[in-house]
């Protein structure tokens, strides 16, 4: 029986034209090696299965090469090349770090490197996964690595470049190995199969590169175990029994189901899905891929980032014409929550309908978001602007027939800066108004006069105007000062009233049905708290613990402009007293101890601790 060998190892490449996918490293070495600019340290890092320690050996076998290829190629015919091939080579050492990271076995190796090679010009020395070395290895190692022999090369391979130290990575010549792409995948499969006498289909090869994530060893090792389990026949379909993956149609089914807004269609398509085996968080991942990839379809600019059976190419590209991008980015969010809470889940399937009866109606909730027909919006208030407007002299008062004429002249005044609440006052014309409020801005102070209480003083009336003045520009502003002069006089004087305890308890009641009408719990507080007058002009609030007396003080401000209005005192104020009431304690009877019984009875009794002496009791408490 033939020794069977997997294809991973049977078609590994020999030649640097044979690496799939790593053109830019291969055609590098290969231009080194032809104008001898070798470096003495080479840190070849990437994914797995993507080549590095494969380039490593066909370096190293080809600068060992007695009869190189003008191109830089290994002739394969030399006894160096053949003896590599054989892997009885004596000038190829390679060290797995994982199991040899101790400063021994680097100690061991550097012993090695000061013999020079028997044949040949290069002793090359590959140590694959260097990342696993410890530290005091590495440091054991770096001034070999940086001043080694000149016969000696060291090539170091690692999938995790971050984990070895910067000293390291500034001896060594760094190449950046990348994932393999699908149709490189592909390719190298569709060649291996002709050779192999393996029949295949397009899509199924496609579905082992996609589920192989540009890894080549992995993508060799699925088809090796389709082969076994198909007979020599790869397809798609057997291709996604053998690998468990949901087919795309199901997704296409999903996503039909739910634009149609078929929630019972999506149930029962789920349950079919879930009878085949398929776990609910790959349902769930399987489906955000799903929707990741008509979210790329809505672009071409994005369309190289679809990886995808070619067949369904198509289905995608009218599926995504179908759908919106917000849309499709809610289902992402969606299902990427889902699947993140998937674990925690007790029930999994009710977890993953949930996620389905969200994504059946979400796009009636996009709609009633867009329209508002469910959103209570706030009202739009136009942006407050300052209004211009231009200093005008003080206001007078036409002087009385009766008055006399000769009045003295008070000294000038600088003249007042009229705020937008007289002009907006004015510009309305109601008579009915019962107060005005006049700011003004003096050169040194600011006074506001608010409601006055005594009779206001009108300045004395400015010089006559000339007569041919009469119909000046500022005739307009004559008119503008009678209309604010009528006003003041039809304005009341409204003096505070003193508090009567009637009237405070009416207001403070008119205030808790207010606080019930908002139902603010304070109005608790505010119903138990006691009032007290102390004056004309304030009173007090008792509150009978703390959490009262916060309430009463959270809601200070506001009661306390109520009573103002509703008191007709502007001048009201009231503060809040806690007085906490005694709670009467309750005495608690507690049974007595052994001890204390024992104590007890003695007391009463004291033959009785002559009883215990003379018998020599002990007592244990």
């Amino acid at each position: 029986m033939e020794k069977f060998i997997v294809s991973a190892r049977k078609y590994r490449p020999q030649t640097f034209d044979t690496v799939v996918g790593q053109q830019h490293i291969t055609t590098t070495l290969k231009n080194a090696i032809r104008n001898h600019q070798l470096a003495h340290a080479f840190l070849f890092c990437g994914p797995r299965g993507v080549g590095k320690t494969t380039c490593a050996r066909i370096l190293a076998k080809t600068i060992n090469c007695e009869n190189p290829t003008p191109e830089g190629e290994a002739c394969n015919h030399c006894h160096s090349c053949k003896s590599f091939n054989e892997g009885t080579s004596l000038n190829i050492h390679e060290l797995d770090a994982a199991s040899n990271n101790s400063v021994d076995d680097i100690r061991a190796l550097v012993e090695q490197v000061r013999f020079a090679p028997q044949a040949g010009k290069y002793k090359v020395y590959i140590i694959d996964e260097v990342h696993m070395l410890s530290s005091s290895a590495f440091n054991a190692f770096l001034k070999t690595l940086e001043e080694p022999p000149p016969y000696a090369i060291f090539i170091l391979a690692t999938t995790e470049k971050h984990k070895i130290l910067p000293t390291i990575l500034s001896r060594c010549q760094i190449f950046d190995f990348k994932r393999i792409t699908l149709q490189d995948t592909v390719d190298h499969l569709h060649g291996i199969a002709i050779k192999e006498g393996i029949q295949t289909d397009e899509a199924g090869l496609q579905m082992i590169a996609q589920k192989s994530e540009g890894c080549m060893r992995d993508a060799l090792s699925i088809l090796d175990k389709i082969v076994s389990f198909t007979g020599g026949q790869v397809s798609y379909t057997n291709t996604l029994e053998h690998l468990n993956i949901l087919d795309a149609d199901y997704y296409f089914k999903l996503i039909d189901n739910m634009l149609k807004q078929d929630l019972a269609g999506a149930m029962l398509l789920y349950d079919d899905i879930n009878k085949k085996g398929f776990e609910g968080d790959s349902v769930l991942n399987g489906f955000a891929e799903f929707a990741r990839n008509l979210l790329i379809c809505k672009d071409e600019r994005v369309a190289g980032l679809l990886e995808v059976v070619e067949s369904f190419r198509q289905r995608y590209a009218e599926t995504a014409q179908k759908t919106e991008a917000g849309y499709l980015v809610s289902i992402l969010n969606i299902l990427a929550e889902a699947e993140l809470n998937y674990k925690a889940a007790r029930n999994k399937r009710l977890h993953v309908e949930m996620a389905l009866i969200k994504l059946c109606y979400l796009r009636q909730a996009l709609q009633l978001t867009s329209d508002g027909s469910t959103v209570d919006k706030k009202k739009v208030v136009d942006t407050a602007r300052a209004v211009a407007f231009k200093n005008i002299n003080p206001i007078s008062v036409q002087p009385d027939a009766s008055a006399p004429v000769n009045v003295p002249k008070p000294a000038p005044t600088p003249a007042p800066a009229v705020k937008p609440s007289v002009a907006s006052a004015v510009t309305k014309q109601q008579p009915e108004e019962a107060k005005l409020i006049i700011e003004t801005e003096p050169v040194h102070k600011q006074a506001v006069i608010k409601e006055p209480k005594t009779a206001y003083t009108p300045p004395p009336p400015p010089s006559p105007p000339a007569p041919g003045n009469t119909k000046s520009k500022l005739g307009s502003l004559q008119s503008l000062r009678q209309q604010i002069q009528e006003v003041h006089n039809n304005q009341v004087i409204r003096e505070d009233l003193p508090l009567e305890m009637s009237s405070l308890r009416k207001a403070w009641d008119k205030f808790i049905e207010q606080l019930k009408a908002e139902k603010n719990p304070a109005w608790q507080s505010f119903e138990v708290a006691e009032l007290m007058i102390k004056d004309a002009n304030s009173f007090d609030a008792t509150a009978n613990n703390n959490i009262n007396q916060k309430f009463l003080d959270f809601e200070r401000n506001k009661v306390s402009e109520f009573l103002k209005h509703e008191l007709h005192n502007r001048q009201l104020q009231f503060s809040v007293i806690l007085i906490e009431t005694e709670q009467i304690q309750e005495v608690i009877e507690v049974p007595l101890t052994s001890k204390q019984q024992y104590q007890k009875i003695i007391e009463q009794f004291p033959i009785v601790q002559e009883l215990r002496e003379r018998l020599r009791l002990e007592l244990d408490f």
